[in-house]
């Protein structure tokens, strides 16, 4: 016979063997993460340095190391007596996600009638945006990610699949984007069109800053400060004021953020990017509109935040202030970024626009709007919200 068993030499065996587990299963954590965070650095992106930051620096926008609004905000407010922001987001009752799939169609083909006058509008989802102008074609802020994030793996995902890919999209006369958050600059988006595409990137200040460390050549990177204006064929695109912040990791509006005028011969577009209600809106409609159509953010809103998204109601008043004719929202739909209802910002913005005797038009991701005859607003979304 053997020599009987030793307890106490047992279950140190076992302590070590399960020692041996769970630093395995540690070391696979780690990876599992270290994977998962890849692309992370990159995705935050550049900074401001050299002849970049000095152009910053003389911008009226640009003080004590940031950018700013033209008056000062408060990005989050102390809030409501007893509301608890993290409770609500976890346990709110809010319907924040549509209850059936999105529904999607594929861009009709552009009429093949004269194009001096041609203004039609093809929108994917959240802000991104194709605007045909005249002959021109503009793309503004294009994600075309699962994710808008830093990480491919966690953060806000797309409640609905981009109507079109990327591959599918025609031939591009110039790329806008507002400012720098994820939901509307996507480094993987960025990149593919680069490789994809030959148009240049319109960008506030210091955004060139991310698009150089992701392989932009600088040949198509073009910096505009509020005002500043770049022609692109017979267009003439302006950079101009928004009330909002920027940032893609822990520093704060090192960047600038934007809205953008689309001029051509004959038609004009106005797009709001991010922005709280201001009255930059009534000045921008007097020395740029009439705008024969707006793109208003109408989505992720909240009395938390009141200075840097519009509610609804005040996204009708800044587009009467623009001297806007069609309206068109963007800027919900597609990310499920805020605590309210998946369909409340469009259901309020329907309400709106009839009392206001707003023009107005809903369509579906990738529907094409002609905005001389845009189609009639049928509530599609109350099917499935």
């Amino acid at each position: 016979m053997g020599a009987p068993a030793d307890p106490a030499q047992d279950r140190a065996q076992s302590r070590a063997a399960g020692g041996r587990l769970w630093r395995m299963a540690g070391l696979a954590a780690v990876a599992g993460l270290a994977w998962a965070a890849r692309d992370v650095p990159a995705a935050l992106g550049g900074r401001l340095t050299g002849a970049r930051a000095e152009r910053a620096a003389r911008s009226p926008q640009f003080r004590d190391g940031t950018f700013h609004n033209r008056e000062p905000i408060r990005t989050m407010t102390t809030g409501e007596p007893g509301r608890n922001l993290v409770r609500e987001l976890i346990f709110g009752k809010q319907r924040r996600r549509p209850t059936a799939p999105v529904p999607l169609l594929r861009p009709a083909p552009t009429a093949s009638t004269a194009t001096e006058r041609q203004l039609d509008v093809v929108w994917y989802g959240h802000a991104s945006t194709l605007i045909e102008i005249e002959g021109h074609r503009v793309l503004l802020d294009p994600v075309w990610s699962d994710r808008c994030s830093p990480s491919a793996s966690v953060g806000p995902r797309r409640l609905h699949e981009p109507p079109v890919r990327l591959d599918e999209l025609p031939p591009l006369d110039a790329i806008l984007i507002s400012h720098d958050h994820y939901d509307h600059l996507d480094m993987a988006t960025v990149q593919e069109l680069t490789r994809r595409q030959s148009a240049p990137f319109l960008v506030p200040l210091g955004v060139g800053a991310h698009l150089d460390r992701w392989g932009v050549p600088a040949e198509r990177i073009v910096e505009l400060d509020w005002s500043e204006s770049h022609r692109v064929g017979g267009l003439e695109i302006i950079a101009t004021a928004a009330q909002h912040f920027s940032g893609r990791g822990l520093r704060r509006d090192g960047t600038l953020w934007s809205s953008w005028v689309i001029a051509g011969a004959h038609r004009r577009v106005f797009y709001t990017g991010d922005s709280g209600y201001f009255d930059g809106y009534a000045e921008i409609g007097a020395e740029h509109g009439p705008f024969d159509v707006t793109l208003m953010q109408i989505g992720a809103y909240d009395r938390a935040w009141p200075a840097i998204h519009m509610f609804p109601e005040e996204a009708v008043a800044a587009h009467l202030d623009l001297r806007g004719g069609l309206f068109l929202p963007v800027h919900w739909a597609t990310f499920n970024l805020a605590l309210h209802d998946w369909a409340e910002p469009v259901d309020r913005l329907w309400a709106e626009a009839k009392a206001r005797d707003v023009r107005l038009a809903v369509p579906r991701p990738g529907e094409r709007v002609v905005v001389d005859d845009p189609p009639p607003v049928d509530g599609w979304w109350q099917a499935v919200a």
